[in-house]
C-alpha cells in the first residue's frame, strides 16, 4: 500500500440531504474523530485570540486551524518540537490542520520572490531571508506535528484571467508533486497526518476539473479547496463550490477555505463543503459585532445603553446567562480587555451551535428546510468575511 494512504477509513459519510449535495460525516484524526461539517476557529499562532484552552474545551472545540508560516517565523520549529509538537505546545487535545502559508507568503508582493521550486521571501516580522519549498512546508508541519498536512499553493486574486488562473494552477499542481515524496517520507517514519493538498483553478470550471484530475492521481486523505471567498461575488463562490463538489472523489472530505459568517456556513455545506474556517467571528467580535438569530449588531451602538438583557436571547452561553448588554456595551467603551473574551466565545459558541443545527438537519433529512427558516429569520447587516489565511 502507498505509505500517503491510510490503512482505515479516514472519513465516513453518515447522513446525505436528498435535495442536493449537503453531507452529514466523520473525519478520523489522529487526535479524534470530529463531525462533520465542522467549522474550525482560527487560532493563527496557537491561540484562537482572546480565550484560553480552558474556553475551547468547555465550547467543545474539536478542530482549529493553525499557520505554518507565523509559527515557523515565531517562535520557530525548534521551540515547538522540544515541547513535543504544537499539541502539547499550547496544550490542546482535538484536531489540528495547518495552512501552508502559502497565501502569507503570496500576499508578501515586495517581499518575496516565486519560481518553479518555491518561494523566497523576508520574514514581515524582522525582515529575515527564508525559503519555502513545497517539501520544505511538508516538513515544517511535520515538525509542528499537526493533524492535518496542506500544500504550498498559488492563490491567485480575484479578478484574475483565465491564463493567470491556469499560470497559478500548474504551479500549484507542480508544487503538489513536489510534496508527496516528503509526505511519503514522514509517512514511512511513522507520522500519521492526513494529507490535504489544495485544489485551485479560481472561478474556471474548466481549470478546476483539471485540478480534480490532477489530484486524483496524488494520494491524499482530503481535500482543500482555495481560491474561493478572495473577493468574487458570492453567487459564484457558490457556484464554483457547487461543480467542485461534483467532481470526484465523493469519498473524501472538501475542506473550504476562508468561509465562516453564519449564513455562509449554510450555503457552504448546502454546495458540499465537510469544513471550513475562517476569522471573521472572531476578528469581529474585537469590533464588537455580535451574533444573534436575527443578525448581527454593534455592542457600542445607543440600543444597548441601559439594555439590560443578554446579548441574545435565544443564547445559552455563560456570557448570555451572566451579563447584560448594558455591562457590555460599557466594558467595549472602557476598552477594557474582558469584553473580547466575552464577545468571541459568544460568537463562536453561535458559529459551533450552529453548525450543530446543520449536522442534525442533515441527519433527519430536512436541511433544506432548516436552511431556509435560519435565514429567514437573518437580517443581513451587509457585511461580508474576511479570509481565513490572514492572521485572525
Amino acid at each position: 500500500m502507498d505509505p500517503t494512504t491510510k490503512a482505515t477509513k479516514t472519513f465516513e459519510v453518515k447522513a446525505r440531504d436528498a435535495q442536493g449535495k449537503a453531507r452529514a460525516g466523520v473525519l478520523h484524526t489522529p487526535h479524534g474523530s470530529v463531525e462533520t461539517p465542522v467549522f474550525m476557529p482560527v487560532a493563527t499562532l496557537g491561540s484562537v485570540k482572546a480565550l484560553s484552552q480552558e474556553d475551547l474545551a468547555d465550547l467543545k472545540v474539536r478542530a482549529i486551524l493553525a499557520n505554518s508560516y507565523h509559527l515557523y517565523l515565531r517562535p520557530g520549529c525548534p521551540e515547538i518540537v522540544s515541547a513535543g509538537g504544537l499539541h502539547k505546545f499550547m496544550d490542546y487535545d482535538g484536531m489540528i490542520l495547518t495552512d501552508s502559508g502559502g497565501f502569507q507568503v503570496m500576499s508578501l508582493s515586495d517581499l518575496r520572490e516565486v519560481d518553479d521550486h518555491g518561494v523566497s521571501f523576508r520574514s514581515h516580522i524582522d525582515g529575515s531571508s527564508h525559503r519555502l519549498t513545497p517539501a520544505g512546508v511538508i516538513e515544517v508541519q511535520a515538525a509542528l506535528a499537526s493533524d492535518c498536512w496542506t500544500t504550498l499553493d498559488v492563490c491567485p486574486a480575484y479578478p484574475c484571467s483565465k491564463d493567470e488562473a491556469a499560470s497559478a494552477l500548474r504551479r500549484t499542481m507542480a508544487w503538489t508533486d513536489q510534496s508527496v515524496p516528503a509526505v511519503r517520507r514522514f509517512r514511512d517514519q511513522g507520522a500519521s497526518s492526513l494529507f490535504f493538498p489544495i485544489l485551485q483553478g479560481s472561478v474556471f470550471p474548466e481549470l478546476r476539473q483539471q485540478a480534480a484530475e490532477h489530484l486524483s492521481g496524488v494520494p491524499h486523505d482530503g481535500v482543500c479547496i482555495g481560491g474561493l471567498s478572495v473577493g468574487e461575488p458570492k453567487d459564484l463562490t457558490w457556484s464554483t463550490l457547487a461543480a467542485v463538489s461534483g467532481m470526484p472523489p465523493d469519498e473524501k472530505p472538501r475542506y473550504l477555505m476562508g468561509v465562516g459568517t453564519p449564513e455562509d456556513v449554510w450555503e457552504a455545506v448546502a454546495a458540499g463543503a465537510d469544513m471550513m474556517d475562517c476569522v471573521f467571528p472572531t476578528r469581529v467580535a474585537r469590533n464588537g459585532q455580535v451574533f444573534t438569530r436575527t443578525g448581527r449588531y454593534n455592542i457600542s451602538n445607543a440600543p444597548s445603553r441601559g439594555n439590560f438583557s443578554p446579548l441574545d436571547p435565544n443564547c445559552s452561553c455563560f456570557v448570555c446567562r451572566r451579563y447584560t448588554r448594558a455591562y457590555l456595551r460599557h466594558l467595549f467603551s472602557s476598552r477594557e480587555l474582558a469584553v473580547y473574551r466575552f464577545l468571541t466565545y459568544h460568537n463562536l459558541s453561535f458559529m459551533l451551535k450552529v453548525m450543530e443545527e446543520i449536522r442534525q438537519a442533515v441527519a433527519e433529512g430536512r436541511f433544506a428546510q432548516a436552511k431556509e427558516d435560519f435565514l429567514a429569520k437573518l437580517v443581513s447587516t451587509g457585511l461580508s468575511g474576511p479570509s481565513s489565511r490572514r492572521p485572525g
